[in-house]
């Protein structure tokens, strides 16, 4: 009788142990080149700066995290974290409100579809970085450019998302609400909208990626805060020990929000689960 095979295979069924080990493998692999790569740079030049030590690195975000910064007296990694937190909060939270609104109208009322739906797939194409000149210059390079980089990125995805889900909707539904009394506007927030909620915090998941590129990259244009801002900053004394950790930063506060997103799925909205399976 053959065995199911653990690894390779479409019909492979890994043990819980060798899930442990290929989830940590790569992670093991890419920390050991590092060090070893590090170690061989420096043994030939101890002042090389492409690839500074563990050591090094944890000493600078030791410094960054616990230590107030000689000029401004602030503890210089909270500060950058917090500024790029609220712009990214504002922006990406403004996106899910009016994507959702939008996408909830677009997808129940045909008038509002063959109106807007157009506008906005067209929106949808513009690359954002390529309009962050025009946002600068039409917003200045305070706080409210880098929120509306992030809105601009990505509402349309948000809102055309949202669309498509509502669209999905059986109209049977619809047809009960209508039968039973309900006005437009109570199917629209009172039957569709409720549903839609568990793939509105899905989408927004999904576009933390990109809202995180349209902030650092405004923030490493115009900025005197922020977690971009601090790394395009450095940059120029090729500062590797701080720049690599600050990175690993803003990967860890993304897992962490994206954990946090998928908790309140499952907590809250355990049938979405069901109906994506």
């Amino acid at each position: 009788m053959n065995r199911m095979p653990q690894f390779w295979g479409i019909h492979a069924a890994p043990s819980p142990v060798l899930n442990w080990l290929l989830f940590l493998l790569p992670f093991i692999i890419v920390i050991a080149v590092y060090i070893i790569a590090s170690d061989y740079r420096h043994s030939k030049n101890p002042s090389d700066k492409l690839l500074p030590p563990v050591s090094k690195m944890y000493e600078s975000m030791k410094s960054a995290a616990f230590e107030k910064h000689k000029r401004t007296g602030e503890y210089q990694l909270w500060t950058d974290t917090g500024a790029s937190l609220k712009r990214i909060g504002i922006g990406l939270g403004a996106s899910a409100i009016c994507g959702l609104l939008m996408g909830l109208h677009l997808g129940l009322l045909p008038g509002i579809r063959s109106f807007l739906l157009p506008f906005i797939t067209f929106v949808s194409i513009i690359p954002p970085l390529a309009v962050l000149p025009i946002l600068f210059i039409v917003f200045g390079v305070d706080e409210l450019a880098k929120v509306m980089l992030i809105f601009l990125g990505t509402f349309p995805v948000i809102a055309r998302d949202i669309y498509l889900t509502v669209k999905k909707t059986p109209n049977e539904q619809i047809v009960k609400a209508l039968t039973l009394g309900a006005s437009q506007f109570d199917v629209i927030y009172r039957v569709i909208a409720p549903q839609i909620i568990p793939r509105l915090i899905d989408t927004v998941r999904i576009n933390m990626g990109p809202a995180w590129l349209f902030l650092i990259a405004s923030e490493a244009i115009a900025a005197t805060s922020g977690l971009g801002y601090r790394i395009f900053l450095v940059r120029r004394y090729l500062a590797m020990d701080t720049i690599i950790p600050y990175v690993l930063w803003i990967v860890l506060i993304g897992l962490t929000i994206d954990g946090l997103m998928k908790k309140i799925i499952q907590m809250k909205y355990s049938w979405y689960l069901v109906s994506q399976d």
